[in-house]
């Protein structure tokens, strides 16, 4: 790696952890369970007094004092861990001889001692330095700042002329993201490096130990002898602080006109997280206590880095158990099912970073912000559930588990999927767009095989020029964190799954409830009307000579009912207008004659019962009226006024005017039982006839608990003219399931002038049709049985052919919105209704 050390000497073969070598600035011995030396370092001499083959074999009692051995002795007894290193400053290893720095370790069943001469350094005291360095990075509030005060805090103590915070990536490279540097030297700040620059046997050692100084790259290196133990095994210098440097690394140095490094290891629940980065361009050496305060602040500082982030994720953790709490809320209080999570989906981005995500819920798909498009996302779900992931799955390449993502991984190149049910599946999955970014590496990253100075062997780039190398097909990866937070959704989401397939069952059985109700009032209310209009058959024979009188006389009867049904219906079963129905009735019914009708009386509206009844009442006399009394001519009217008395009861006075001589019947038909008998009978009120000379008059007395006024402000609306002439097509097209409707239809049409009449009971066949010709006009009712003519009207919207839909629903029908302006006939047809469409 540029300017970090590599403890290998071949990058794709087993590390040499056992470099047989130390660094000359120090003398290492190794001593067995007798106290013996088995190995020694060849600067032994210049720092003991003895050569390595003087001391090999001797009892450590020889080489040092007993005052020396007791410390060491003391020193060991505290030492705990398989990696512990004890350490000792100030220690004279002779009576009166010179005071060393000696740092202690065993290695397997040897005890190594290193040591180097002491350099007391009056400018340092290591527990109140790291104390002042620990309490400056503290003060800082954003993790770029506190990152960039400990390079400071770093360099103002080891004064050397380059430090760099170097984080590892989830891939391996690593990347510069503070320093501190002496001006002039140029910046390295936000170079990365390829993965390879630190193999993972390197990063292990970087892991057991805190600390390694190189304080002159080209020093000649202290051997020891001998090379192996009797039992052939070299010693491992794992541990050894004075341990010699791969020649590889050294020439990365050199490369870089680097003359001494150190490297201080940045841990994170005991893996390596990042280092601590010196480059200094002269051979440079630090004292032993100075290097350890370096070590102490690199601990206390990587437990500020865990805290701090370990703060960020208990922030995280705690909104999603808030977010949890509020969606359950939401959707306890809530009949919308799964749509009541719909306002917390950006919060659920929000919370993992991410840039769209789809949910997968109940068989609806919600796609919000960047994601693939609908069709991909069902294509994804599919490759999951055949994955059969039952945890949180997730990757930064979609495309590694379906080719097909490539295409679109700038909408979405990263997902995390979160199965929130069993067979069959469904999904919460977050999405990240492609981090298409560049790069900035400080060299190429792929390492060549060459012949260098050391041989056919990996060698270090010579060139450390910046280039760049574009990523595509990748997200940023998903952290630890964010797949804790996911699996602590997937909880949340399960219970709220859970929840909602409990209120789905409550509400179905509701449902159920509620079906079984509607459906005996339905029977119970059908059952009533087709027991009426038995009656109004029955009742109808009697003064009729003709097939065609008794259908026309039912018929009216039937329509007048149909009308007021779809008045009450028009307001949920509520209190239909007054003006409103009998203004129909005149219009539907006398055709030019209705504007001879004038209203007066305030806005006044009946209760359901009552407003059927007086339907039929209204409609009698309508009847009566055209046939017999002011309307059967050019010149009579009739004035219909309305007024609620003081015990609020409705009076309604209907008085014809300029007809011809009225006499009294002399037989009493169905129509006048109706006009007598119906209303005191149904609704116990009153009605008065006067068959006087100048005109018809009756009075109809309504009592109170059937009126009412409020909401009802439309001014009184009087009859209008109907007489446009009809011109019917030629041609037309009836697409209607119900054979007597279908002929009941026909019948009218042909009457009014229609002369081929082409009918279906189907799309199909009603598309076979239009295949072999377009009618200048279609009916088409809305609902066939299992499917409804919407397909039809598309075709004849498309080729601008007009049509009507007729339904049975009422206004209460619905029609897509591309539909919205179509005429509507309510059933049943009527030739007058049929009639104004052309």
């Amino acid at each position: 790696m540029s300017g970090f050390e590599v403890d290998l000497t071949n990058c794709d073969r087993e590390p040499i952890h056992i470099l047989g070598s130390v660094q000359p600035f120090g003398f290492l011995l190794a001593v067995n369970s007798d106290w013996v030396v088995v190995h020694a370092s060849t600067t032994s001499l210049r720092y003991l007094g003895l050569a390595p083959d003087d001391l090999l074999g001797r009892p450590l009692t020889q080489v040092m004092s007993g005052h020396a051995i007791h410390n060491i002795r003391g020193r060991l007894q505290v030492m705990r861990g398989a990696d512990a290193v004890e350490r000792m400053f100030g220690q004279p290893l002779v009576d009166g001889g010179e005071d060393f720095d000696l740092a202690l370790h065993y290695s397997g069943r040897l005890l190594i001692v290193e040591g180097e001469p002491s350099h007391p350094d009056t400018l340092i005291e290591a527990a109140s330095a790291v104390r002042s360095m620990t309490t400056r990075i503290a003060a800082r509030p954003t993790f770029e700042e506190f990152c960039h005060e400990a390079a400071r805090q770093v360099r103002a103590l080891t004064e050397f002329d380059r430090v760099m915070v170097y984080r590892f990536g989830h891939d391996g490279a690593g990347e510069v993201i503070a320093e501190s540097v002496r001006p002039g030297i140029g910046s390295f700040l936000g170079q990365r490096y390829p993965a390879q620059d630190i193999p993972v046997q390197a990063r292990a050692l970087y892991e057991r130990n805190w600390l390694r100084i190189i304080a002159d790259i080209d020093a000649e290196v202290s051997p020891i002898i001998p090379e192996v133990s009797p039992s052939g095994e070299p010693v491992d210098l794992s541990m050894s602080m004075l341990r010699a440097v791969s020649p590889i690394h050294l020439e990365y140095l050199r490369n870089m006109g680097v003359a001494a490094s150190l490297s201080i290891s940045i841990l994170r629940d005991g893996k390596l997280w990042g280092l601590f980065a010196c480059h200094h361009y002269a051979p440079k050496h630090i004292s032993y206590e100075r290097r350890t305060a370096a070590e102490l602040f690199g601990q206390l500082f990587s437990l500020n880095l865990e805290s701090r982030e370990r703060e960020i994720e208990t922030r995280r953790m705690a909104e999603a158990r808030n977010l949890h709490d509020r969606m359950l809320n939401a959707v306890v209080k809530s009949t919308a099912g799964a749509e009541s999570l719909s306002p917390y989906l950006n919060d659920l981005c929000r919370l993992v970073h991410c840039d769209g995500l789809a949910l997968w819920l109940e068989g609806r798909l919600t796609l919000r912000d960047s994601t693939p498009d609908a069709s991909d996302v069902h294509t994804l779900i599919r490759v999951l559930r055949d994955k059969d992931t039952h945890s949180v799955f997730s990757t930064n390449e979609i495309s590694t588990l379906l080719p097909s993502a490539a295409a679109w991984s700038e909408k979405a190149a990263g997902m995390m999927a979160v199965p929130l049910s069993r067979s069959p599946r469904d999904y919460l999955i977050f999405f990240r767009k492609e981090e298409a970014k560049t790069v900035v590496w400080a060299g190429q990253p792929a390492k060549l095989v060459q012949v260098g100075p050391l041989g056919d062997r990996l060698t270090p780039r010579k060139s450390f020029e910046a280039w760049e190398e574009t990523v595509r097909g990748q997200s940023r990866p998903w952290t630890i964190v964010e797949r804790s937070l996911a699996e602590s959704m997937r909880a949340s989401l399960l219970e709220i799954v859970f929840r909602l397939t409990d209120i789905a069952d409550e509400e179905r059985q509701r449902a159920n409830q509620r079906q079984e109700l509607l459906i005996a009032e339905l029977n119970h209310r059908v059952r009533n009307i087709l027991g009426l209009i038995r009656g109004l058959i029955s009742q109808s024979r009697s003064g009729v000579s003709t097939v065609e009188e008794f259908a026309e006389v039912v018929g009216g009867r039937v329509q007048a009912l149909a009308r007021a049904h779809d008045q009450i219906t028009r307001h949920q079963w509520g209190p239909g207008a007054l003006s409103d129905l009998i203004t129909a009735e005149a219009e539907a019914y006398l055709s030019a004659k209705a504007q001879r009708v004038r209203l007066t009386g305030e806005p006044t509206a009946l209760a359901p019962d009552a407003f059927s009844i007086l339907s039929l009442v209204i409609h009698e006399l309508m009847t009566n009226s055209a046939k017999y009394g002011a309307l059967c001519d050019q010149r009579g009217l009739v004035v219909i006024d309305w007024a609620r008395d003081a015990k609020g009861d409705l009076i309604i006075d209907w008085r014809e005017q300029d007809g011809p001589p009225v006499k009294p019947p002399t037989r009493r038909g169905f129509g006048s039982t109706i006009i007598e008998h119906s209303i005191p009978h149904d609704l116990n009120g009153e009605v008065a006839l006067d068959y006087r000379p100048e005109g018809f008059q009756a009075r109809i007395r309504i009592p109170g608990r059937y009126v009412t006024t409020e909401g009802i402000t439309a001014a009184v609306t009087q009859p209008r003219r109907t007489d446009t002439p009809v011109r019917a097509p030629e041609r037309m097209l009836v697409l209607e399931d119900n054979m007597i409707i279908a002929l009941d239809l026909e019948d009218m049409l042909t009457r009014l002038g229609v002369k081929q009449v082409i009918v279906a009971s189907s799309v199909a066949q009603a598309m076979d049709a239009l295949a072999e010709g377009l009618p200048p006009f279609a009916i088409l009712d809305v609902n066939l049985g299992q499917e409804t003519s919407f397909p039809v009207a598309e075709v004849l919207q498309a080729a601008g052919v007009p049509f009507a839909f007729g339904t049975g629903f009422g206004d209460s029908a619905a029609f897509p919105d591309r539909f919205r302006d179509c005429p509507v006939l309510q059933k049943p047809y009527s030739a007058e209704s049929v009639a104004a469409l052309f």
